[in-house]
């Protein structure tokens, strides 16, 4: 089985609702441990992160060494970075051998294509978000950021990571006059390229949308339970939930 999950969030909330929120993913991780053959992490597990060379923040960490153990045992993890995930560097490889992909992927399953993008920036009229996009991914920017202390730094990333959601909370993905661009984005993938299947995230709303012979699935979020995922068993593609 392949598993596809998105916008858990980590970091978010009350200290409670973290301790709540990560408590699920770790109990999720164990469920499918059995018949997981490869996890994709499609942007955003973490509410913000920006590690240093020799620091990282330290609520994760339980987490962390789950990932660690899953690697140890040579499970597959593939990470997408989403809009909340611009401080990547080189702790996953080094420490999981998990591929951090700082832009879309497609891949080949089988007989079955599919296309995964986090989703940020494919909304319409996000020209301002793009622009800041490119800048906070620069690696001259990042190593710039990498001279602040890093409490200072941290703070400011997860400042920055609410600003991010607050601009995604206020984005109207559905209006009418406008259309959803992720939806769009994704018929478009699929008309003109072939694609079977479009995994989105982001928008946080679990959705599935058939265009011809493909089909487009965002996976939803982790903010509130019961959560969504995806699992594909080589031939079909579900979106399920927590409970």
């Amino acid at each position: 089985m392949i598993y596809f999950i998105s916008d858990i969030h980590l970091g978010l909330g009350t200290k409670e609702q973290q301790a709540e929120r990560e408590t699920a993913f770790i109990q999720f991780l164990q469920m499918i441990e059995h018949d997981c053959e490869s996890l994709f992490i499609i942007g955003d597990l973490f509410d913000f992160w920006f590690e240093y060379k020799t620091v990282i923040p330290k609520h994760f960490y339980r987490t962390l060494a789950e990932l660690k153990r899953w690697t140890d045992k040579g499970k597959s993890i593939t990470y997408l970075m989403g809009n909340h995930d611009f401080g990547h560097h080189t702790f996953f490889k080094e420490e999981f051998g998990i591929t951090v992909h700082e832009h879309d992927l497609a891949i080949t399953i089988g007989n079955t294509s599919l296309y995964l993008s986090h989703g940020d920036g494919k909304a319409y009229h996000d020209t301002g978000y793009l622009i800041l996009k490119r800048i906070l991914r620069n690696s001259f920017s990042k190593f710039l950021f990498r001279l602040i202390h890093p409490d200072i730094g941290i703070g400011i990333a997860s400042w920055a990571s609410k600003g991010s959601r607050i601009h995604t909370d206020a984005k109207e993905y559905g209006e009418q006059s406008v259309g959803d661009g992720l939806r769009d984005f994704a018929e478009k993938k699929i008309k003109e390229s072939g694609y079977d299947y479009v995994i989105m995230g982001h928008k946080h709303k679990a959705e599935i949308q058939t265009f011809g012979s493909g089909t487009y699935m965002n996976l939803g979020h982790w903010l509130s339970f019961p959560a969504t995922y995806a699992v594909f068993d080589g031939k079909e593609l579900k979106l399920c939930s927590t409970s």
